[in-house]
């Protein structure tokens, strides 16, 4: 018979070999990915899935980045629960591209939106537009919030500056944004502060290409502070809790992640020093069964978010954490056990669907 390409390609290449024979425990990395060492300062921000590999990070010796962290006479559980921790500062969810380009130039003094206060959902607390859910009960007045809002603006810097790798985990492509200067907000408003107002809100939905060249912005800003910083990207398995988009909820759910996910494998070719990360064909692809999510189907069970970093930590570090229904080699202390709970309540979107609210 004639020779051809696929004669010669790895087993890795082919459907029934490296799936159908593989199950769920499907290892779907291959080529180059990058080694994080242990002295290596590794970072997270993104949507609500991230809080699982910060969670991950955290407890298997990494030098995972925490910059910046509760006052030492904050009980733990207060401080979790005011968001201290959950990234590497106290940004609360980034779900799209645009917010993530605007935290840096928020940052650094680039970009100053007309809409940077919001009332709280009580009508007297104050609530930070850009990070509406991390302080519990709201801030007691504008001008304590312009202070901690400063003081996390200054974290964030420090993150950006001294990192060495960067986890960011892609969540949505829909959001709203203000139709006076475009300033993206994780939530609508209206939601956890503020008050909608369709003259002054804008529902934006990204295409890809936007996705695309806001992670081609996010890197350069980065390698301006930071020239040897790495950047990985995933994309959150997490289905969108509802949509503005006009669509049913399912097929929005299918482009937002598709968008996300073609802008993503872009990036990771085109840009040096950008990976991804395919969790997000670990827990959704057929392969799973729909073992990885729980009843509601938007949840990640643990047994999922266990096989993605194993699969992640195989390749980063080198190391073999066991598989489900053997003994854990991850670190079990209370930060652990505690954020295994925690990271449930923690997704902001949840809160579109009143059912969740």
């Amino acid at each position: 018979m004639a020779e051809h390409p696929y004669r010669t390609l790895p087993d890795s290449a082919y459907w029934r070999r490296a799936v159908a024979a593989q199950g769920a425990a499907v290892d779907p990395v291959v080529g180059d990915f990058p080694l994080i060492s242990r002295t290596d300062k590794v970072a997270t921000a993104g949507s609500c899935f991230a809080q699982h590999v910060a969670r991950h990070l955290a407890g298997s010796g990494f030098n995972y980045l925490v910059t910046e962290q509760a006052h030492p006479i904050l009980e733990p559980q207060a401080a979790r629960d005011a968001g201290y921790g959950l990234y590497t500062a106290r940004y609360g969810n980034i779900y799209t591209t645009l917010q993530l380009v605007q935290l840096v130039d928020r940052a650094y003094g680039q970009f100053e939106p007309a809409e940077d206060v919001w009332v709280g959902p009580d009508g007297k607390s104050v609530v930070d537009p850009f990070r509406p859910t991390v302080q519990p009960g709201g801030f007691a007045s504008e001008a304590e919030m312009l202070a901690d809002r400063a003081q996390h603006l200054g974290h964030v810097r420090q993150a950006l500056e001294t990192l060495d790798v960067m986890v960011f985990t892609l969540g949505l492509t829909e959001g709203w944004v203000s139709a006076i200067d475009g300033a993206a907000f994780p939530l609508c408003p209206g939601v956890a502060g503020g008050i909608f107002d369709p003259a002054r809100h804008t529902f934006r939905n990204l295409r890809t290409a936007e996705v695309r060249t806001q992670i081609g912005e996010f890197v350069d800003k980065l390698r301006a502070l930071n020239p040897n910083a790495r950047l990985i990207l995933t994309v959150s398995p997490v289905p969108l809790a509802a949509t503005a988009s006009g669509n049913h909820v399912l097929p929005a759910t299918i482009y937002s992640k598709s968008a996300l996910r073609a802008a993503a494998q872009e990036a990771a070719e085109d840009l040096d020093g950008v990976f991804y990360f395919p969790s997000y064909e670990i827990i959704t692809g057929p392969q799973a069964r729909g073992r990885f999510f729980a009843d509601d189907l938007r949840e990640v069970t643990e047994d999922g978010v266990e096989h993605v970093m194993r699969v992640f930590l195989r390749h980063a570090a080198g190391l073999e954490v066991s598989a489900p229904g053997e003994p854990a080699t991850m670190a079990e202390d209370s930060f652990t056990a505690d954020m295994a709970k925690w990271v449930e309540t923690m997704c902001d979107e949840a809160m579109l669907d009143g059912e969740n609210a």
